[in-house]
């Protein structure tokens, strides 16, 4: 009988033993599922959103990196150098897979990629270039140059060559609000009955553009017969501006391809605008960082120039979002 209850007990002590090594095993290999089924992260940081160029191509690129699998976290940095820093010091932390960034200033993120690039997090910009290579995977922004001639060769025309006129540029401290301007003059320098009144930053602001448009219609009057600027919303400013004081007359020209903008167009009032394409920019920035996280290349130089396209009342119809569904 002892000898019953002694066989009777050493399995049960090895039932117990193997039941605890199967839960065990099935909770490592559970635990070690999820781990390789957590999804990576993608950040996307870029000015404000009340801007609609810079909501687009964070949405664009949100919605890519959701298609491709990715969590995505969005954020703002107001053109804030200060927050942008900590916007990738917080992603570093959270050891995202990739950073996608429209930044706060050329030389002022030249750190922050720094910091990114040594915690092993590759960066890809968009829209606005850095005052450095080596650091950023991939810098993909809009020829800016190409697209400001666009702009100026159709401002000239509509201008008849010659003319009084004022130009809005952009932050002094961003990189595209000067190629503009030089892509801009590249062109209607050339024409010495084309004469500049102002130029006047207005720091990519439709209120501070409507308010510096103010300021230089009290001064040189109905002598204004054209307004170049260096962005849309600039342009929506400006434009608002001289309806106010029945000015509607006055050529407008803009840059980026905003939906606002196009509505313009299509009410004849701005009479044109550049299209950059900062739809397709984001996506391909998101594309890239798909591919760099899995194969260690994107394949691409680091520098990408996107062409732009003349939106005018020809084809504004077919502007959406800062994409042209039809040439």
């Amino acid at each position: 009988m002892k000898k019953v209850l002694r066989s009777v007990l050493v399995l049960s002590v090895c039932f117990a033993l193997v039941f605890t090594m199967i839960f065990a095993f099935g909770k490592s290999s559970t635990s070690i599922s999820s781990k390789s089924q957590k999804k990576k992260l993608i950040y996307v940081i870029t000015p404000s959103h009340s801007n609609p160029f810079f909501k687009a191509e964070a949405d664009a690129a949100a919605q890519k990196a959701k298609k491709l699998g990715y969590d995505v976290k969005v954020a703002v940095h107001d053109d804030d150098v200060a927050k942008q820093s900590k916007l990738f010091d917080e992603a570093i932390a959270a050891k995202a897979a990739a950073i996608i960034c429209d930044n706060a200033g050329a030389d002022a993120t030249i750190a922050p990629v720094k910091r990114a690039k040594a915690a092993g997090i590759p960066v890809f910009l968009i829209d606005r270039e850095i005052n450095a290579t080596g650091l950023a995977v991939a810098q993909i922004v809009s020829n800016n140059y190409q697209g400001a001639k666009l702009g100026a060769q159709e401002f000239v025309r509509l201008m008849g060559g010659k003319g009084n006129y004022i130009e809005l540029v952009g932050k002094e401290s961003d990189t595209n609000a000067g190629i503009r301007s030089k892509g801009f003059h590249s062109v209607i320098d050339k024409y010495p009955k084309m004469k500049m009144l102002a130029r006047v930053s207005a720091n990519w602001s439709q209120t501070e553009a409507y308010t510096k448009m103010e300021s230089l219609i009290q001064r040189y009057g109905k002598s204004i017969q054209g307004v170049i600027c260096g962005n849309d919303t600039m342009a929506m400013g400006a434009m608002a501006a001289l309806l106010a004081h029945n000015m509607k007359d006055v050529i407008v020209v803009g840059f980026d391809g905003s939906n606002d903008v196009r509505d313009s167009i299509l009410r004849g009032e701005i009479k044109a605008t550049v299209l950059q394409p900062c739809w397709e920019g984001a996506e391909l920035a998101v594309e890239l960082a798909d591919k760099y996280i899995k194969t260690g290349k994107t394949g691409r130089p680091e520098k990408i120039l996107l062409d732009c396209t003349l939106i005018t009342a020809k084809n504004a119809k077919y502007l959406n979002n800062f994409r042209l569904l039809k040439k």
